[in-house]
């Protein structure tokens, strides 16, 4: 198949890339930029492994072309901290036990991300629903949406 070459901006910097235009964003993100944060699991969109933020919502990146996420806005879960201060999500996942193998949690911090940045102060419901298309086999959810919750909470401790 034939090449084709994109510009991605992605946590903030643009890569030049030539891809075959079947390819998806979490393919090329893994691939070829090496970004290994953001998962590739089910290949379908149901288990929410490669979550990431594009144009400021959550989306399945396995679902995505790579070729229409151009001109997009793409944040993977590398982009969230600043050298090695975490992101307020990430620091409350640890502290609250979110984090059991780690497979799921880059889609989870990334969907928390997506509805933290929309709601600053959701409802238990709220995320709840926020996480639905995230699957974690290890957990049980209940750490995960503590650690979702008290993120309101560190912020106003700051």
């Amino acid at each position: 198949m034939k090449e084709i070459d994109i510009e991605l901006s992605v946590n903030g910097e643009k890569y030049q890339l030539r891809v075959e235009p079947r390819r998806t964003l979490v393919e090329v993100l893994r691939e070829n930029l090496g970004l290994m944060g953001t998962k590739k699991s089910c290949n379908e969109g149901e288990c929410g492994a490669c979550t990431l933020i594009m144009d400021g919502k959550a989306v399945t990146s396995c679902l995505v072309l790579a070729l229409d996420a151009q001109g997009k806005e793409i944040i993977t879960v590398e982009g969230l901290s600043e050298g090695e201060t975490l992101h307020p999500i990430q620091e409350s996942f640890l502290k609250h036990g979110g984090v059991q193998c780690g497979f799921c949690t880059p889609g989870m911090v990334m969907s928390a991300k997506s509805l933290l940045d929309d709601n600053p102060n959701p409802t238990l419901d709220e995320t709840r629903r926020a996480i639905s298309g995230n699957l974690c086999r290890c957990t049980g959810y209940q750490h995960i949406i503590d650690s979702i919750m008290a993120v309101p909470e560190l912020k106003k401790a700051e």
